[in-house]
């Protein structure tokens, strides 16, 4: 197989990868690189003129050296190009009506709001006939129940042996989010639990190929592997089960008002193959919602990183910090965008790592037949497993895991709604002036990409910086990833944020689905959103539920 060079096309089409090179696994591995941080204020991109730092793209060399958008192939952006994005992407100073563009946060590839469960299930309204039908494949693929080897089907063997899920669609039920078990007799279907052990700094340096600078670095458990599975084929036994329990907090509002937090304790168990490791740090996650992917993907990694501010040196309070990841997809260090912790940095390779992790499958990238399985657990390993040669090996071959790949990047994003709603308008204004934007940055314009490419040159408003902060004790799970530390998460973005119930069922957020609402998500901010999150607090009752009611069009 060939690798993936600079300048490969995203289109429609399968494209050809390497595999892997033999790395440690468990942890964060890529070439010691010096990355040089221009402070922010430092590049040419104006501010918005309300103290909220920069809004538009720099130019001239990255700030991050040696980061490339390896996986796109883009025409550079003329000097023009650059003033009419900065002009386009800075803050109106004006809040009195809608602002041009903004109904369309996904651009051309914005979707009518459908106001029942598919509203998220809808091929981006800008693709070609054929990337209909491709994306049509690849919602089969993704919705495909895997099973167990060998089969009559070989196409859809290899599940497992241990699994989160039979399918992608499982988890991403209806494209949405998941959520925690809704009591004893309910599952954990759309959640897990990641494990991992720490790593001596030094040792890691000595014996690793390739590390990152400024990782922490981690393995897995050497019984359980990288994650929990709590389903299992027939005689072999699961990983565990997950319990969750809740303790109820009081905060006091202004005006009178009362919000109710609840504060998770989870433990894995019933567990399956004894003890986990006495210094094992767990890490529940719930499937986030997959709308607007590739348009996340085709951003320019230096429009992120121009936003990085590791040691605030513009001393706002909010640092944000890029993630660096080993793309196994592309055999090089690559910024993460993809994951709670931005642990992934292309839709291929977080593609790969679930059919993987998730369902046990086999793939280009990841190859080995039993998915999560450690050398602890021989049954498992020993189990029959697919791959048949029809597939070249793989439960899952290239082919059919680019077009789930090609599915998950183009899911389109409903269209705003009461873009010109009084208290929405309100709303916005409370959610620019309260510095929620420091790091949910509203837009942005994609690469300008070749060929017919759907991602191509749009102007988005996805709301994220997609780049990592401390949110403080309240949300830590004390467990690094990467150069992520135990209390910092990446900006999720906020786009169809407001049509959760409508799609899931459900209104719970945050990377545990500990928050039942919007305001009980925003009220779990802390560490460097601690002054947004205490302005909600002490805001006029009437402005608090503007903000929600914002957050609520999106």
């Amino acid at each position: 197989m060939t690798g993936w060079g600079p300048s490969v096309t995203r289109s429609s089409t399968p494209r050809p990868w390497i595999r892997p090179s033999s790395l440690a696994a468990g942890t964060a591995l890529v070439a010691v690189l010096a990355f040089p941080v221009l402070p922010v204020g430092a590049g040419d991109g104006p501010g918005d003129g309300l103290g909220h730092g920069p809004v538009a793209v720099r130019g001239g060399t990255p700030p991050w050296a040696g980061l490339e958008d390896a996986h796109l192939d883009f025409i550079s952006r003329t000097d023009d190009e650059r003033a009419r994005i900065a002009r386009v992407t800075a803050w109106p100073g004006d809040f009195s009506g809608p602002w041009p563009f903004e109904a369309n946060q996904a651009g051309a590839q914005t979707v009518r709001p459908r106001a029942n469960a598919d509203a998220f299930s809808q091929p981006a309204a800008n693709l070609t006939f054929q990337q209909e039908l491709d994306f049509k494949v690849g919602n089969g693929l993704f919705r495909r129940v895997w099973v167990s080897a060998p089969s009559s089907t070989i196409a859809s063997d290899g599940l497992g042996p241990l699994f989160n899920a039979r399918s992608c669609q499982r988890c991403h039920l209806k494209d949405g989010r998941g959520h925690p078990p809704e009591g004893p007799g309910d599952n954990a279907v759309s959640m897990f639990l990641r494990v991992s052990i720490p790593v001596d700094l030094e040792t890691a340096k000595a014996e690793i190929e390739n590390y990152i600078a400024g990782t922490h670095p981690t393995a897995p458990d050497p019984v359980y592997g990288g994650q929990l599975q709590d389903f299992s084929l027939p005689g072999i036994p699961a990983e565990y089960r997950l319990s969750v329990e809740y303790e109820e907090i009081e905060v006091p509002l202004s005006g009178g008002e009362v919000a109710t937090l609840r504060r998770p304790t989870y433990r894995a168990a019933d567990l399956g193959y004894g003890p986990l490791h006495p210094d094992a740090m767990l890490s529940p996650r719930v499937a986030p919602q997959m709308i607007g992917m590739g348009l996340l993907e085709a951003i320019p990694a230096e429009d992120i990183l121009a936003w990085a501010d590791p040691d605030d040196a513009d001393g706002d309070g909010i640092s944000g910090n890029p993630q660096i990841v080993w793309s196994r997809a592309l055999d090089r260090p690559m910024l993460g965008r993809f994951g709670w912790k931005a642990g992934q940095a292309t839709i291929l390779d977080q593609t790969a790592s679930a059919f993987a992790g998730d369902i046990g499958i086999s793939n280009p990238v990841y190859p080995e037949p039993w998915g999560d399985c450690t050398e602890a657990q021989t049954a498992c390993r020993d189990a029959i497993h697919g791959g048949d040669a029809e597939q070249g090996g793989f439960e899952i071959d290239a082919e059919a895991m680019e077009l789930v790949a090609f599915y998950s990047r183009t899911l389109g994003v409903p269209a705003r709604r009461d873009v010109d709603d009084p208290q929405v308008l309100r709303g916005r204004r409370v959610f620019y002036d309260t510095g929620c934007a420091s790091c949910h940055r509203p837009s942005y314009v994609t690469h300008r990409l070749k060929g017919d490419d759907p991602a191509s040159f749009q102007l988005i408003w996805p709301y994220t910086d997609l780049l990592l902060h401390d949110m403080g004790e309240g949300l830590a799970d004390h467990r690094p990833e990467g150069r992520a530390d135990g209390r910092e998460w990446r900006t999720p973005p906020l786009w169809g944020i407001g049509m959760t119930r409508t799609v899931s069922g459900h209104t719970y957020f945050l990377h545990d689905g500990r928050a039942r609402s919007l305001l009980e998500a925003i009220l779990w901010h802390g560490g460097e959103a601690r002054a947004a999150r205490d302005a909600v607090v002490a805001m006029p009752p009437e402005d608090r539920a503007a903000l929600v009611k914002f957050l609520e069009s999106l």
